[in-house]
């Protein structure tokens, strides 16, 4: 017996030193980040609009076929357009099989069509692109503010033509963590506008915290960007007495805010997954974030729960409806579009990596 508790003893002592080393040798090694305190405010309470539902849940299949389908868009002729991994942009018609319509050489993200029928492509590889109806692809803009677009994604198209895009950040798409980019808390998104006529491209906004989604306002009077790493969402002002000043159009939303689809004068927001109040908490000190940067990714993502919300705001930015899921049939929700009685679900290839739609009513 006495044998038996030496032993256990030594072997306490040996894991207890492993465990000493193993956190000095951690506290040696660089981090890959040097990030800044920043304190969220508390989550908003999940009652009222935002209590959790499974309305999700009940979405069906449209079509597996897209490795991440981050956005979608809709034709004159009603038909679906989704891009993928692969480079490729799927067109779907109402009740018929999926075809490849273009390859973009990159990554399509955000897709929207123009007047003319030519689709305008944020790729996250390649910069602005526009696609013709026969498929040929052509760069429009690949370059903002003496810059490189390091990570195309989102776009919405004023009636005249103009593009407002947002550039996620200044690390490129194949070089990007964006675990340390949540963690570092150091933005460098931006907001850009494309001229058509011109085909000059400016910055209308920089310093964006994963500068994401974007949207018009009906009226054109300001655009509307997500910072999906400060559960935000941004308006700058296009035209009146705020004309190229910014403030907030929603802020500490309840989860992490991907593409923007306006909508009758309301904003389908997609939030991909909830808040973490770990993480949250974990944000204000930047010396524990350093450490758990060193660490591999899984540590810093891996309790992400499996669950999404469709979050539809009014014309102020208060949240009237959310649609959420939390049994894991659909998760890494990217986009929601409402489109002829449907709401139509883009996912991340991390997340349930479907196109998927549920009715919009009841």
């Amino acid at each position: 017996m006495k044998s038996a508790l030496r032993l256990a003893a030594r072997l306490a002592i040996v894991v207890g030193g492993l465990v000493v080393l193993a956190v000095a040798v951690l506290l040696v090694i660089p981090s890959p980040i040097d990030p800044l305190a920043w304190t969220p405010a508390a989550a908003p309470p999940m009652t009222g609009v935002l209590a959790a539902n499974e309305t999700l849940a009940q979405a069906e299949l449209v079509t597996p076929n897209p490795d991440g389908p981050e956005d979608i868009t809709f034709d004159a002729q009603g038909r679906l357009y989704t891009g993928d991994e692969s480079g490729t942009i799927y067109r779907l018609s109402p009740g018929g099989s999926v075809e490849r319509f273009a390859n973009t050489g990159g990554r399509p993200n955000g897709l929207r069509f123009t007047a003319d029928g030519h689709l305008l492509v944020a790729d996250t590889r390649r910069g602005l692109l526009s696609v013709d109806p026969s498929g040929t692809v052509t760069v429009l803009t690949n370059t903002a503010g003496g810059q490189p677009l390091a990570l195309t994604n989102e776009l919405a198209v004023a009636p005249d033509g103009t593009v407002y895009f947002s550039d996620s950040s200044h690390t490129p798409y194949d070089k990007i963590n964006l675990a340390h980019e949540l963690l570092e808390q150091r933005p460098s998104g931006r907001l850009l506008r494309y001229d058509p006529r011109s085909h000059r491209t400016d910055v209308l906004l920089d310093h964006l915290s994963l500068a994401n989604g974007v949207a018009l306002a009906p009226d054109q009077s300001f655009v509307l960007v997500a910072e999906s790493f400060r559960y935000r969402i941004t308006r700058y002002w296009l035209t009146g007495p705020k004309a190229g000043t910014h403030d907030l159009f929603a802020d500490n939303l309840p989860g992490f805010p991907d593409n923007l689809t306006a909508a009758d004068n309301t904003y389908w927001v997609a939030l991909y997954q909830p808040r973490d109040a770990t993480l949250d908490r974990l944000q204000g000190h930047p010396f524990l974030k350093a450490q758990l940067a060193k660490l591999p990714d899984a540590v810093v993502t891996g309790s992400a729960r499996h669950a999404s919300t469709a979050l539809q705001l009014n014309g102020e930015g208060q949240p009237i409806r959310a649609l959420s899921d939390t049994t894991g049939h659909i998760y890494g929700l990217t986009t929601a579009v409402p489109h002829d009685g449907y709401l139509y679900l883009g996912t991340d290839h991390n997340g349930s990596n479907d196109v998927m739609r549920r009715p919009l009513l009841p």
